[in-house]
């Protein structure tokens, strides 16, 4: 039996969805799909424009995602003679009273494990029902959107009562020196104790990585070898690898040793990070200063990006380079956040805060001022910011980070330091 004529669905989908379009906003509600192999028979230019346009969102980079101009006799035709995938994604001008007609053939020649979404023309209650009795996974009236087609496919594949998993938030300097780490070290620091959060803070600069100095930590293990070894990576031995900063911060250290080279293929960090997502709720990502297969991967797939710069002219030609990139690299995703470090530092001709953000047509979310001293101490003690100097307009502006990073709407009033008026508006609109 085909899986057309075969699966009766008892998971809710059998019920009227209404046809209402999912908003884009909802794309960061979905988890990333397992691996599964997709085929779409598409009829139409916009509806293939859709699909291309949902095969570049990162939720699907472990997808095989197929495109065929045609529709259900295109695919019944291609499937006599190949296995069909895990799920098909047909589109239809066909009335209502011949569609499961139409899809006779196909039910001959498709798999009973593959599942069927329809994009049709007709909202049809009577007919969305007779298709869900007839096995049909989902119907969706066209022109479909490109969220709405991510969750209908989510809501087959994804586990609904699987634990969620936990954002990822991936830190990156334009250039060497600008305090990205610094403030991704900060910014895990400070969602772990502002929320009771439980937050792992992972070092990918395996060579040069200093969050063990600024924790004043020395662990004999860390993420070289999760990295190292994948057969062996769950999440008991990820723990075994942690080291405790704090009540609710752990760290993923880098050896920072050059006993080896270090390189990697472009998913070596993929499993890794998956399991860091399955352990925690948030999970911070500091990235170096390259660009290579693995960073661009690990960038293209974190839930928000942060890109930390100094105000002068080679960090302005990076940013732009990078914040360019990402766009390519995440079309669906909202742009990163740009944070200018060291600003105001004395004697060092600046790009005013203004002349920056212009070309970038971006907003800075934070402008930390430079102050050598209180990052100079905080460092050579292995402490943060606020352990440092809570009530300093630098600590307040890690604690306003905290909440724009992981979405509180709600923030803790206090001093506003510059540059901070511009996320405020931001974590009002959110």
């Amino acid at each position: 039996m085909s899986a057309i004529d075969y699966e009766i669905r008892t998971d809710g989908l059998n019920e009227p969805q209404g046809f209402e379009p999912v908003s884009v906003g909802d794309l960061e509600t979905l988890r990333p799909l397992p691996r599964i192999s997709i085929h779409a028979f598409c009829e139409t230019a916009e509806t293939q424009a859709v699909i291309e346009r949902l095969q570049q969102d990162r939720r699907m980079s472990k997808v095989n995602l197929r495109v065929t101009a045609g529709g259900v006799g295109a695919a019944a035709n291609m499937f006599t003679s190949t296995p069909t995938p895990n799920l098909l994604i047909l589109e239809t001008a066909t009335e209502p009273s011949n569609i499961l007609h139409e899809l006779a053939p196909l039910a001959e020649v498709c798999d009973p494990s593959t599942k069927v979404v329809l994009v049709g023309r007709y909202n049809d209650i009577s007919l969305y029902r007779e298709l869900m009795r007839n096995g049909i996974s989902e119907y969706i009236v066209a022109p479909v959107g490109m969220a709405e087609l991510m969750a209908a496919i989510s809501a087959i594949f994804v586990d609904p009562d699987a634990e969620p998993l936990g954002r990822s938030l991936a830190f990156l300097g334009a250039k060497g020196g600008t305090g990205s780490s610094t403030i991704a070290h900060n910014c895990a620091f400070g969602i772990s104790n502002l929320f009771s959060t439980e937050v792992i803070l992972a070092d990918l600069d395996l060579p040069y990585g200093t969050a063990n100095i600024d924790f004043d930590q020395d662990p004999a293990q860390g993420i070289a070898e999760a990295v190292f070894s994948p057969d062996r990576l769950d999440e008991v031995f990820l723990d075994r690898l942690l080291t405790k900063c704090s009540e609710h911060l752990s760290l993923l250290a880098a050896p920072s040793l050059l006993d080896r080279p270090y390189d990697f293929d472009r998913t070596a960090f993929q499993p890794v990070i998956e399991v860091l997502q399955r352990s925690v709720p948030v999970t911070v990502l500091d990235i170096p200063h390259q660009w290579s297969d693995w960073t661009r991967t690990v960038l293209a797939e974190a839930d928000e990006v942060v890109i930390t710069a100094v105000p002068d002219l080679a960090n302005l030609r990076n940013t732009k380079n990078l914040v360019d990139s990402l766009k390519r690299l995440r079309p669906n995703d909202k742009p990163p956040h740009l944070i200018l470090n060291q600003v105001g530092m004395p004697k060092r001709p600046e790009i005013s805060i203004a002349d920056f953000c212009e070309p970038l047509e971006m907003e800075a979310v934070a402008i930390i001022p430079f102050d050598a001293p209180l990052f100079g101490n905080a460092a050579n003690s292995g402490r943060m910011i606020s352990e440092m100097d809570n009530k300093s307009p630098t600590a307040e502006t890690f604690s306003q980070l905290a909440h724009l990073l992981t979405g509180r709407a709600t923030i803790k009033k206090g001093k506003k330091s510059g540059g901070l008026g511009r996320m405020m508006s931001l974590l009002k609109r959110k």
